[in-house]
């Protein structure tokens, strides 16, 4: 299940399941009912449920009756007037006969298990008077949390703090997680994230059209390339990364190494003359080929087998680094800019972005860490009302007219005007010096066997991850590609390829 659903999107599903004949109370029942199959779960002594005024609260009342009628201890908090609640919410209130305390902070207190069902996934403005108090006095119980849906005062399209918002220890949410789910902040409020089966048909996502995603491998595994035994090195592509001067090689030959071990059957480090022995020496499978300035680097990659550039890790911020950029982006099959062949035209992006635009469809992936992004995209930063990553990073696609992968614990890849994915796999690990450089030259690696440019880019984030975790505590960037070869096997079996003879 790696649709993700807008708040908009989960309130049409509810619709066109109930105006398929399914009643809504029904749905209810059945999210009320796993959210009291989780909370059960860690056999509380005694259970406090708090509950807002909408539907988020009607399932709090529905997980509440089921909780008592396993002879659990069960109090209800409600936030608002009781009389006033409306629907389906009504129905569920009405069904439950234990007392239902108006909610204070002081009640939460002595709580063996707190269930939140006090705001779900469409907040959409900062959270005050009661229903603050209410988030932090839960926060501040030391009762583990299970959550109705999405912790309380997180919003469930850009993963937001609305003001403030619930820590929970777990998160029930329903039919499909949110994208709140996964960005940051949210991802951080949520616990272990469970996703309960309330009815509504998997054939719903076909009219909603949804188009974001988790970037796990459903997303991508039909176009994973993959080993085959008359294969041959020419078929797998040949990646070049373009190195910067003697003093800055390093970042090259990380990405060069990152292409190579994503399964780029050829990888050569175009390099400046003052840097070539620096780079030959530090290389083994990874080819070098003198390379200085456009001019030379145009003749070099006018070979046509010559399909993918990654360029940028150490190459220099400035006119010289512009003229290269330029250069590749007149002629190259698939580009990958990273580091400073974005930052070098942070005071002239148009000029990137028409280069690219000429293109003509050709594949061209961004990759900037969160500076990089801030910079290159300046003019998103001046908006009246603060954009979200999310949002962000879907209007930067658009106006750089690239894949772009907007780097981060919650990496956000867009295809423009279509897809969008999400990475929630990261380990804290990845924060380190070249990690980068390394995932720029696997996507490199990943687009030089022919891999189309979103799908590339969302299986390089992957996997980049999954080495992370590989690699584990300790990790230099130099050991994420010397990781890959174990996540390649688990990810090949995934995929039904057979390793043995």
């Amino acid at each position: 299940m790696i649709e993700l659903l807008t708040t908009a999107e989960m309130a049409e599903a509810d619709r066109l399941t109930i105006a398929g004949g399914t009643p809504g109370i029904e749905l209810m029942e059945r999210a009320g009912a796993a959210v009291a199959d989780c909370a059960a779960a860690r056999m509380p002594r005694d259970v406090v449920v708090v509950a807002g005024p909408g539907n988020n609260g009607g399932d709090g009342f529905v997980a509440a009756r089921l909780l008592a009628e396993r002879k659990f201890r069960v109090r209800v908090l409600l936030v608002g007037d009781r009389a006033r609640l409306k629907g389906d919410a009504a129905t569920a209130a009405e069904r439950w006969t234990g007392a239902t305390e108006p909610a204070s902070p002081e009640a939460v207190a002595g709580a063996g298990l707190i269930i939140d069902a006090l705001f779900g996934a469409g907040l959409d403005r900062p959270v005050e008077g009661l229903g603050r108090s209410m988030i932090e006095a839960m926060n501040a119980a030391g009762a583990p949390v299970v959550a109705v849906d999405l912790p309380s005062g997180i919003n469930g399209t850009s993963g937001a703090v609305m003001g403030a918002a619930v820590k929970a220890d777990e998160t029930v949410t329903f039919f499909r997680r949110k994208p709140g789910h996964l960005l940051m902040p949210g991802r951080t409020h949520c616990g272990t994230v469970h996703v309960g089966d309330i009815g509504i048909e998997a054939g719903v996502l076909a009219r909603i059209g949804p188009t974001i995603f988790a970037d796990e491998l459903p997303l991508w595994r039909e176009s994973f390339p993959l080993p085959r035994l008359d294969g041959h090195k020419y078929d797998r592509g040949h990646a070049v990364v373009v190195s910067g001067g003697i003093a800055s090689t390093g970042a090259a030959r990380l990405a060069a190494r990152g292409a190579l071990r994503a399964g780029a059957g050829l990888v050569t480090i175009a390099s400046p003359r003052e840097a070539l022995a620096v780079n030959a020496a530090g290389s083994l499978a990874v080819m070098v080929r003198a390379a200085d300035g456009a001019q030379e680097l145009t003749e070099f990659l006018s070979d046509r087998r010559l399909n993918t550039v990654v360029m940028g890790p150490g190459l220099g911020v400035g006119q010289a680094t512009r003229d290269l950029v330029l250069a590749v982006l007149e002629g190259a099959a698939a580009v990958v800019l990273d580091a400073d062949a974005l930052t070098s035209f942070v005071a002239v992006p148009e000029i990137l972005f028409r280069a690219i635009a000429a293109r003509s469809g050709q594949a061209t992936v961004l990759t900037p860490h969160g500076g990089e992004f801030a910079r290159l995209f300046t003019s998103l930063g001046q908006e009246s009302k603060p954009l979200q990553k999310l949002e962000i990073t879907r209007r930067a696609a658009e106006m750089a007219g690239a894949i772009v992968v907007h780097k981060g614990p919650d990496t956000v890849i867009v295809e423009p005007g279509k897809r969008t994915a999400i990475g929630a796999n990261a380990p804290p690990f990845l924060a380190t010096a070249g990690s980068g450089d390394v995932l720029a030259g696997m996507i490199g690696g990943l687009l030089a066997q022919s891999m189309p440019a979103f799908e590339g880019a969302a299986a390089g984030v992957w996997l980049h991850a999954e080495a992370g975790h590989e690699a584990g505590p300790g990790l230099i960037s130099e050991d994420l590609p010397e990781a890959l070869p174990r996540v390649l096997r688990r990810l090949y079996v995934d995929l039904g390829v057979r390793l043995t003879r």
